[in-house]
């Protein structure tokens, strides 16, 4: 059995715009954003997506909507609370033109503590640039309060095995909408990319990465195949 896994980071948001640091604060995508979400949308128009994942943060969100209009496909989430659970009575088959959604803060970009809202450059002015760029860069180093990617790596795999891993088992082609810092440590654990390595990884906004699971395993694509 031959699917998809479809890893997307989101459009550009509107602090990305602005340059500040963004991690957990709610920001839309800006106009570029939208731009950059629907061309993705019109590349995955014709990719069959049995499921989708996505963090709690808008600009995901967003992205994801945009992709799923696209393909003429409403998402309905399927909410981790109980009590949502009974009030939404989630229906156990999804019509043709309907698509699950699971949203998780796991997958939510990484937290920036002390630093999220404040102008990249201004920081660099204030706390030095060699000090943000291992901030910024160094696998395991903690901006002030908040998280490194070895952090959010450990919140976002575990996740990542538990949930998304299963609907891939089960022959489903998956999306996730989600963040650079997240996707990095997907990435990391699908292709066993060292620490040193990781935070060097660049991922565009609103560009798919494809990933064909097969037997177990993950291999990279450049695009979909029949």
């Amino acid at each position: 059995m031959m699917n998809y896994l479809i890893l997307v980071r989101h459009g550009q948001s509107r602090w990305n715009l602005e340059n500040r640091f963004t991690g957990w604060v709610d920001v839309p995508l800006s106009e570029k954003g939208i731009k950059e979400a629907m061309d993705c949308a019109v590349e995955l128009e014709n990719v069959e997506i049995d499921v989708a994942f996505t963090s709690k943060l808008i600009r995901a969100h967003e992205t994801l909507f945009l992709i799923l209009a696209k393909q003429k496909k409403s998402g309905i989430f399927l909410h981790e609370s109980t009590k949502r659970d009974e009030w939404s009575h989630h229906p156990s088959r999804f019509e043709e033109s309907e698509i699950p959604i699971f949203s998780s803060d796991a997958l939510n970009e990484r937290f920036y503590g002390d630093l999220q809202g404040q102008n990249k450059q201004e920081a660099k002015e204030k706390f030095g640039e060699e000090q943000v760029f291992i901030w910024r860069r160094s696998y395991d180093v903690q901006p002030p309060g908040g998280e490194s990617l070895k952090d959010t790596y450990e919140r976002t795999i575990p996740y990542f095995k538990e949930e998304i891993i299963p609907q891939l088992e089960n022959g489903k082609t998956v999306i996730v909408s989600a963040h650079g810092n997240s996707l990095r440590s997907v990435i990391k654990y699908i292709e066993n990319i060292s620490d040193e390595d990781i935070p060097k990884l660049e991922l565009a906004t609103g560009k798919p990465i494809y990933y064909r699971f097969e037997n177990g395993e993950f291999r990279k694509e450049e695009e979909m195949k029949e």
